[in-house]
Formats: structure tokens, C-alpha cells, sequence
């Protein structure tokens, strides 16, 4: 598995335990890597990256994702789907050295993971949206 495809693997598992847990992002990416005995340099430092990118950015990302996912409220969302989003959300709007198409492709294929048999393609649609309308070509 690619480094930063397993990265943002850590990265949803972060977000996830968030929102089980109720602890903010930062905690509860802090006590995921107490867990963890060891990890790639390269792979902690970018589900760094995106962990406080999103944790930075959480508002203006869930605003973007409630205005593209027409007829779903964000709280009605299934966890990993939202969370999901998150990542791909922040990386199409927040960095510039990931190609859009890379970003959507991975947030697929962890909603195909992780999601429910719908996820990908619920998934899929609203990154696609966000980045013909929102993302400078």
C-alpha cells in the first residue's frame, strides 16, 4: 500500500474515533498514536498534515459538504461517509500538490473500504461536484 494512501487510512480512523468518542480532533489523534508501536516517518507526518488541516478547517469543510450534498443533512450522514468527505474535501480545497482526480480516486476506494455498498458513489458525487465547481482548473 502506497504512503499516502495508508495515511489518510490513520487519518479516518482518527476522525472516526473523534466522533465516537466526542473528543476533539487533536485528542483523539493523540491518543491514536500512543496506540500505535511504531510508523513510518513519512506516513505519521501526513496524517499530520491532514489531521490538523481538517481539525483547522472542520466549519468551512462542513459547510462546503452540506452545500454540495443536496437533500442530506451532514449529521444524517453515515460517520465514515462524512468523514470521508472531510479528507477528500480538505485536500481538493486546502492543498495544492494533490491532484484533484488522485484525491477522489482515494476517497473512493476508502469508502469503498471502509463505507456501506452505497458509499463510493455517494462519495464520489459530491467531490466530483466540489471539484468542477469549486477547484481552479
Amino acid at each position: 500500500m502506497r504512503k499516502r494512501t495508508h495515511a489518510r487510512e490513520y487519518v479516518l480512523k482518527i476522525l472516526y474515533q473523534a466522533e465516537i468518542t466526542r473528543r476533539e480532533i487533536h485528542k483523539a489523534s493523540d491518543y491514536y498514536w500512543s496506540e500505535i508501536d511504531s510508523i513510518d516517518k513519512y506516513v505519521k507526518e501526513f496524517s499530520d498534515i491532514l489531521t490538523d488541516g481538517i481539525a483547522k478547517n472542520i466549519e468551512k469543510i462542513d459547510n462546503k459538504i452540506s452545500e454540495y450534498a443536496t437533500n442530506w443533512q451532514l449529521k444524517r450522514m453515515a460517520v465514515i461517509d462524512r468523514n470521508v468527505l472531510r479528507i477528500g474535501v480538505f485536500e481538493l480545497l486546502f492543498t495544492d500538490d494533490i491532484p484533484p482526480k488522485v484525491t477522489i480516486n482515494e476517497a473512493v476506494e476508502l469508502a469503498k473500504k471502509y463505507g456501506d455498498i452505497e458509499s463510493s458513489k455517494f462519495v464520489n458525487g459530491i467531490l466530483d461536484k466540489i471539484h468542477k465547481t469549486e477547484v481552479p482548473s
